[in-house]
């Protein structure tokens, strides 16, 4: 080799096929700085997240109105993990948002952070486990990079809801990290028992987690385990479990009403092309990271066909198997790397539908760690080979083009306004858009700007129901009662079984003065929902104008005794209560309400006169000079004439 100095550097695998890839000679030792260096990285990336607030998209079901969160007690943890909520079962999730609910109610900086931190740490993590895995700097380096900036992660980090993703991801990584010591310890049973215990608190936290047993089989594999009685009997308790949180997942899922049989709307044929293209959505986001939104949804058939796209999927995922397969030096790495990926992906491949997205960006949260083992070990293989320079550029140009797409989608996250709206405009044909950003508009009292999303939203899917009640509530507020009730009955002709719907056509049925069509809207929405305070209350008051003064007690007592703390029932019964001259028990409702609103005037007056027609002029004249002190303008007047 004349001119040349031969370098001193092997690649044991060469070849061979059943080894993963070992390099010797020249392989690159990074500083031991790297990692912390990588986290500070991905915390500067992220650093907008911590000015985000909380969205409609889910933040409310799982904190805003999650009653768990409400009782920080002994039954209340119990609670939490005895029930279902919202479609699932991550009791631990739930227990972390029971503190954080607890001690900072809804201070969005306290949620953010803490997905945040929780990411960091398994950002190191991934590099611990890369390294252990590989023996390789730079693809420990190139694989948790990727792990804590690439742009598909933004979904599972600054979206507050999927605290599970990133809580269940970290159990999930410590579990693997000890499953290696397992192997590397020549199978110490402390090691096995410790996987075992983190990946119980991986499977509260999301069911997804319950693909581990199958994965460390993966891992088995890679690293030349002899598959035998002994390597299955280890991993069986896990099995067990992951059989039992699977069966939970399924309970929860059919209890909050997420399985809606949309892949079998499709036919077998399409369903096929369905599960194809949600591979090939994952493979090619990996490599390009563009076009992100928060739903990907199902496709509009045309016709009975799937848009052409859709059937280029199998040839797309057919080539790619191709590559797999295909014999090179990094073979068993793309084995392990695309197995990794399946088996963790596999329970969220929508092959019995939940929910109405085909994928969604936050399933990749653990799964793509397969795919950039590949791509790491790819780079370490080049920088050992002295073709440095082209593996600094090549990480280069993947740091800076992820950093600066998730830096901009970080912000899309920051409220209701800017995550919808960007949905809409990369959905402009897509209904389901404009009834959320309707729902943002609704909400901040833009009543015009509501109504024309939910009607846009019924122009492109005139069969969506709850844009119909939604916009039935606009005209509602808007005092416009015969397009209300045309809405809510178009509601209730599509879903006849919305109890909302029915309620609310009754009170504008009786706003238009048709009492008796009214409360036969209520006595239907009490029939499909008996427990149903607000459709109580509404038709006592609907029965006390009619002169049915005891139906209407009767009414107001149910609704209370549905909703103690129900304010509009409680007022209204003190009211008729002072009516028929029960003033002791309006003194006791106006007692209630007070707890309610203690520093309202209007209450002590009111509690007052109904103590002067009990003839108990102390407790009147004390709610008088208390509606004084709290600026109510007749109390003077009335402590002048009956106090002294």
């Amino acid at each position: 080799m004349a001119g040349k100095q031969k370098q001193n550097i092997t690649v044991k695998q060469n070849l061979v096929i059943d080894k993963p890839l070992v390099l010797e000679g020249n392989a690159i030792t990074l500083p031991k700085w790297v990692p912390y260096a990588i986290v500070f990285f991905t915390a500067l990336v992220y650093s907008q997240a911590y000015s985000n607030g909380l969205t409609s998209f889910d933040d409310d079901f799982y904190i805003v109105n999650n009653p768990f969160l409400r009782d920080f007690s002994w039954h209340g943890v119990v609670a939490i993990f005895t029930s279902f909520y919202s479609g699932n079962y991550h009791p631990l999730t739930s227990l972390v948002h029971l503190f954080q609910y607890h001690f900072f109610e809804l201070n969005p900086l306290i949620y953010h952070t803490t997905n945040i931190i929780i990411h960091l740490v398994n950002t190191y993590i991934v590099f611990i486990v890369t390294k252990r895995l590989s023996g390789q700097d730079i693809t420990a380096m190139v694989v948790s990079l990727l792990f804590g900036i690439h742009p598909l992660h933004v979904e599972s980090v600054a979206w507050v809801s999927e605290l599970k993703d990133v809580l269940y991801a970290h159990c999930y990584l410590l579990a693997i990290n000890q499953y290696l010591l397992y192997l590397d310890s020549g199978l110490k049973r402390k090691h096995l028992y410790m996987v075992m215990g983190y990946f119980l608190l991986a499977c509260l936290s999301k069911s997804a987690a319950v693909t581990l047993p199958v994965l460390l089989v993966a891992f088995d594999f890679y690293r030349g385990r002899k598959f035998n009685v002994g390597s299955i009997l280890e991993k069986t308790p896990m099995l067990l479990l992951s059989l039992l949180f699977g069966i939970l997942a399924i309970l929860s899922q059919r209890a909050g009403g997420a399985y809606n049989g949309l892949m079998i709307s499709y036919g077998v044929v399409n369903s096929f092309f369905l599960f194809t293209t949600s591979l090939s959505f994952y493979i090619i986001k990996f490599l390009a990271p563009t076009g992100l939104q928060i739903i990907h949804n199902f496709p509009i058939l045309q016709g009975i066909y799937l848009p052409w796209l859709y059937y280029a999927s199998l040839p797309f995922v057919l080539l790619v198997i191709w590559l797999v397969s295909r014999k090179n030096v990094l073979r068993k790495e793309i084995l392990f790397g695309t197995a990794f990926f399946l088996i963790s992906i596999s329970v969220m491949l929508q092959v019995v539908s939940v929910g109405s997205a085909l994928v969604a960006e936050r399933y990749t949260y653990i799964s793509y760690l397969g795919l950039f083992y590949i791509l790491g070990q790819f780079i370490s293989l080049v920088a050992v080979r002295q073709y440095k320079g082209i593996s600094i550029a090549l990480v280069s140009i993947i740091v800076i083009v992820c950093s600066a797409i998730t830096f901009d989608r970080i912000t899309v996250w920051k409220d209701d306004a800017t995550l919808f709206n960007d949905f809409v405009e990369k959905n402009p044909d897509f209904y389901y858009g404009y009834w959320l950003r309707g729902n943002v508009a609704k909400k901040n009292g833009e009543l015009k700007k509501a109504l024309q999303d939910y009607t846009m939203s019924i122009q492109l899917n005139n069969t969506f129901e709850d844009a119909y009640y939604n916009r039935g509530r606009i005209f509602q507020d808007m005092g416009d009662s015969k397009s209300a009730i045309a809405d809510y009955s178009e509601s209730i002709r599509l879903n006849p079984k919305q109890a909302d719907s029915y309620n609310n056509r009754g009170w504008q049925l009786f706003t238009t003065g048709n009492v008796n069509a009214a409360l036969s809207d209520f006595n239907k929405s009490l029939e499909l929902k008996p427990d149903f305070a607000d459709a109580l209350n509404n038709r006592g008051w609907v029965n006390e104008q009619s002169g049915d003064t005891q139906a209407a007690m009767r009414d107001y007592t149910m609704a209370i005794d549905k909703n103690p703390g129900y304010d509009r029932a409680l007022f209204n019964r003190a009211n008729l209560k002072m009516k028929t001259r029960d003033f002791n028990g309006a003194a006791q409702d106006y007692t209630q309400l007070m707890k309610i609103y203690p520093n309202d005037g209007n209450l002590f007056y009111t509690r007052a006169t109904a103590w002067q027609g009990a003839n108990n002029l102390v407790a009147a004249c004390n709610d008088w000079n208390q509606a004084k002190a709290l600026g109510h303008p007749k109390a003077d007047e009335m402590i002048r004439q009956f106090c002294k």
